[in-house]
């Protein structure tokens, strides 16, 4: 009497067994990482290929037992070795479905399996034996493919290589979790783009023979996106608090004050609650901490008041009323009206204008932001101009740094009286070349030009005032002259890390204004008779804009932009 076989693996699984068989045998490393991190520029791929190699392919499946598992696989054409016993994915599985880690059986079997350039991989199979009662696990991996992976190895065990591999690779993917398995002496570290086209590809593992606890612990706490989320909900207290240090001026107290006793009486603070944000400004980057003795670290430098780049008045301005403003960021969202004016019951502008000591730290916030009028001075050749006109521009830094530069220009500043009242300290040392011009840039500008500036005025306002603002500037420039456009830009595609991104919502809290994109700019400048004919990177994600008038006939001389250092 013949005996009946039943099959030790449901037909899903051979059909996932021989599609990982194929996987392997239709790529490389290259090809691997190409397809896996194609966000990733080139060079950084072929350093991750100079590291680490394609080492196999691996997925779960669901036998009911192991009993026959190696030779049910052989019939399918995958040889196996010996089964190790999997701590990571039994873990990982007992976490995700709340199922004891003991009432999980999960082992590793390998075949050999060679690429498509004939170099030996692996076929890396997770078995889970799967009672009836634990088939809903099997049915939810199936369908999501979660432990599915493809693995590069690293070629030497090295902490300081496997760190840089690491970040290389989370620029593109997100951390998924990882481990140390005793069995073998290997770290994994596994990786996920949950967004990827091809479900093949969405994960990735790093294996590395050795131990790296520090390494794995930061890249385990880096997985749970619950961390990730909590630590950026707790943004606003991190502007708090460096906006607290400012207001103590601790930066300025921890230069001949650097233990607590002395900060705490120098600061006139509460001497226990003060450590305790001297600890969170430590974790933020601001301290340095060492024993007993503090120390500002470079960033920190940055809030000091008595420094040429001094940041803290801008550190003032987000904690103070900008903070306000973006209590109510759900209301400007609603409305697509600017939250500042419902908070503080005027525009930002006009609420400023009346309030003298807050115009001054505007004005002074604004500053802030210097260096990236150091790339305008370095970046544009003004030598064949003779006048340039600074609209709109605030306490006059920029117009200051340009004339400083150069000392056969003159320089005109354009803006509200109380603006010119605050640029006259300012402009001092210039004060012989420059003219101040009290105006509304919506009706004229001086026609006295050979450069006409517009530096972080167009993303104060809406797209119609904005047409009227280059309007005014196209009707009174002179044909001969050029427009810069100074501003920050958002992507047009992708890169989410751009400082545009989070100021495009600060904008629509405070001015009613928006950052836009290059192409933006460019139409709205051709609405306006402008042709945009560059845009150059500055500091601090600003970029400079130069545009002439389309029919300024070539009269002229105008100024040539040489690369920037």
């Amino acid at each position: 009497m013949t005996s009946i076989r039943i099959p030790v693996l449901a037909a899903a699984d051979i059909a996932r067994v021989t599609a990982a068989v194929a996987l392997l045998g239709d790529n490389d490393t290259e090809s691997v990482l190409a397809a896996a991190v194609p966000s990733l520029e080139e060079d950084d791929r072929a350093a991750v290929a100079r590291h680490a190699t394609f080492d196999h392919v691996a997925l779960l499946i669901f036998p009911e037992t192991f009993d026959g598992l190696p030779e049910e696989l052989a019939r399918h054409g995958v040889e196996v070795g010996a089964m190790t016993p999997s701590v990571v994915v039994r873990e990982r599985l007992s976490s995700r479905y709340a199922v004891p880690t003991a009432d999980l059986t999960v082992g590793i079997l390998r075949a050999p399996v060679a690429d498509r350039s004939g170099r030996q991989c692996a076929l890396e199979i997770f078995a889970m034996v799967t009672p009836p009662e634990l088939e809903h696990i099997a049915e939810d991996e199936r369908r999501f493919g979660r432990e599915n992976h493809i693995a590069l190895a690293v070629r030497q065990p090295d902490a300081v290589l496997l760190r840089g591999l690491r970040e290389t690779i989370t620029a593109a993917m997100r951390p998924d979790g990882g481990g140390y398995n005793g069995y073998e002496n290997s770290t994994v570290l596994y990786f996920r783009d949950r967004q990827h086209a091809d479900p093949d590809f969405r994960r990735l593992e790093l294996i590395s023979s050795g131990r790296f606890p520090s390494l794995l612990a930061t890249h385990q706490r880096e997985s749970c996106s619950g961390t990730e989320l909590l630590r950026l909900m707790t943004g606003a207290w991190a502007t708090q608090a460096i906006a607290a240090a400012a207001e103590l001026r601790l930066p300025d107290h921890l230069a001949t004050n650097p233990d607590l006793p002395g900060l705490a009486a120098a600061t006139g603070a509460d001497q226990p609650s003060l450590a305790r944000l001297v600890r969170y400004l430590t974790a933020l980057g601001i301290v340095d901490t060492s024993g007993a003795r503090h120390s500002l670290t470079d960033l920190g430098e940055l809030l000091r008041s008595d420094t040429a780049e001094s940041m803290r008045s801008l550190a003032l301005m987000y904690g103070g009323p900008f903070y306000r403003s973006f209590a109510a960021l759900t209301e400007a969202v609603r409305s697509g009206e600017e939250s500042y004016a419902k908070v503080f019951g005027s525009h930002h502008f006009a609420h400023m204008a009346a309030d003298p000591a807050l115009a001054e730290l505007f004005h002074q916030s604004m500053a802030a932001s210097n260096a990236v009028f150091a790339g305008v001075t370095r970046g544009i050749d003004f030598s064949a101009a003779r006048t340039v006109v600074d609209v709109a521009g605030g306490n006059g830094e920029l117009l200051a740094r340009i004339l400083l530069a150069n000392p056969a220009l003159r320089g005109v500043l354009m803006d509200r009286p109380h603006a010119l009242a605050a640029a006259e300290s300012r402009l001092a040392e210039v004060a012989d070349r420059v003219t101040l011009v009290p105006g509304d840039f919506t009706e004229s500008v001086p026609n006295t030009g050979d450069v006409y500036l517009l530096s972080r005025v167009l993303h104060d306002w809406d797209d119609a005032q904005c047409r009227t603002i280059l309007a005014t500037c196209a009707r009174n420039m002179p044909a001969h002259a050029e427009l810069l456009v100074i501003e920050r830009l958002l992507p047009e595609s992708g890169d989410s890390g751009s400082l545009a991104i989070p100021w495009d919502i600060h904008m629509l809290c405070n001015t009613g204004g928006r950052e836009r994109t290059e192409s933006h700019y460019r139409a709205l400048l051709a609405d306006a008779g402008f042709e945009l004919l560059d845009a150059r990177p500055l500091p601090l994600d600003a970029h400079v804009m130069r545009a002439r008038r389309l029919d300024n006939g070539a009269v002229g001389r105008v100024p040539e932009q040489r690369d920037t250092v």
